[in-house]
């Protein structure tokens, strides 16, 4: 019955503000995990064109320098650049998981994109509510965001950093009988020795209790600030580089046990973090806690899950009585008449 297979987590720093150039990287890294028999290749939270860590460390009008080039190096759906990953996973027959700051007309999302080994986008999804100053530069995603999809090497979900500090988002995820999960993490460096729930016990912690949670395999893949990246943000300001210093790669890989499986990597070490996993194993983890079966208690609590896509702008079609999206009207296809 054993379901075995080989999953791969970067640890890496992109190209910062340079979307060519870290797709470039990044494609180098899903050669590497292809070559190496990975099955499933994860980078992390806004892996492209990088995290903003500039957004921790100064002011509004000292943080604009950086806007504009954020904004145009942010990925668009169907662009070129998403035709190089799709490219890359289908000739090296992989899966990939990858965070990226999505540019949307003129907004952006924190969001995770899952291509299969033939290069289809099969999951597209923003993080629900960007953390705390990461709300002054994106948007936010809604219920159905929160899914969990077939493939070929079983059924994947997807989440980013402190939305694994959302219980009921997490329920929404159990629900559908994950069996490997990716939690992309930012860099866990940031304001290191000040702020010790952003650091990487906390967060590392969180990634383990949603694979014991969940009863899934959770890969949890985290950037790094390399000295250049270091450089680029801080621009030499020492004040500035004690809060974002460089290291803070804590890429991890848990079984539903909760057991740390992955092989090792220093914070500042640039890599991959590889483990085999056995989906057979999620049988045993679930005979004895099964969240949203079997140990639920459902005369006492439940989790109401809208997974309706939520828009700005809506057109009432009096003809059919059904809501039209302005922006796709096949999108609706599914949509209950309206209320009377």
């Amino acid at each position: 019955m054993s379901q075995q297979f080989k999953v791969a987590a970067v640890q890496a720093a992109p190209v910062f503000l340079d979307l060519q150039a870290s797709v470039t990287k990044a494609i180098q890294y899903i050669e590497e995990a292809a070559a190496n028999g990975a099955k499933l290749v994860a980078f992390s939270e806004t892996w492209l064109p990088g995290y903003p860590n500039h957004i921790w460390l100064g002011p509004v009008a000292w943080q604009m320098q950086f806007v504009g080039r954020y904004f145009d190096n942010s990925i668009e759906a169907g662009s070129e650049e998403e035709a190089r990953l799709s490219a890359a996973c289908r000739d090296n027959n992989i899966q990939l998981s990858i965070g990226v700051s999505e540019r949307d007309g003129g907004s952006l999302y924190i969001a995770q994109w899952h291509f299969d080994e033939n290069g289809e986008v099969i999951n597209r999804r923003r993080k629900l509510k960007p953390t705390h100053v990461e709300r002054t530069v994106y948007g936010e995603g809604d219920g159905s965001d929160l899914n969990v999809v077939d493939t070929s090497i079983g059924r994947v979900g997807q989440l980013a950093c402190w939305e694994h500090m959302q219980p009921l988002s997490k329920y929404a995820m159990y629900s559908q009988n994950e069996q490997i999960h990716v939690a992309a993490w930012p860099n866990l460096a940031l304001y290191e020795g000040t702020a010790y729930a952003l650091g990487h016990q906390v967060n590392n912690g969180a990634s383990m209790m949603y694979a014991v949670e969940g009863s899934c395999f959770v890969v949890a893949p985290c950037s790094l600030v390399t000295k250049e990246n270091q450089d680029n943000v801080c621009q030499g300001d020492p004040e500035k580089e004690k809060l974002c210093p460089v290291g803070g790669g804590y890429t991890k890989i848990y079984a539903p046990d909760g057991s740390s499986i992955g092989t090792d990597i220093a914070h500042d070490e640039e890599g991959i973090v590889y483990a085999d996993i056995d989906l057979h194993m999620i049988g045993y983890a679930k005979a004895a806690a099964d969240p949203a079966g079997h140990y639920s208690k459902a005369d006492s609590t439940r989790l109401l899950l809208n997974k309706r896509k939520q828009r700005a702008v809506m057109y009432f079609d009096e003809s059919n009585g059904l809501e039209i999206s302005a922006t796709s009207n096949a999108e609706n296809a599914d949509l209950e008449p309206a209320a009377e």
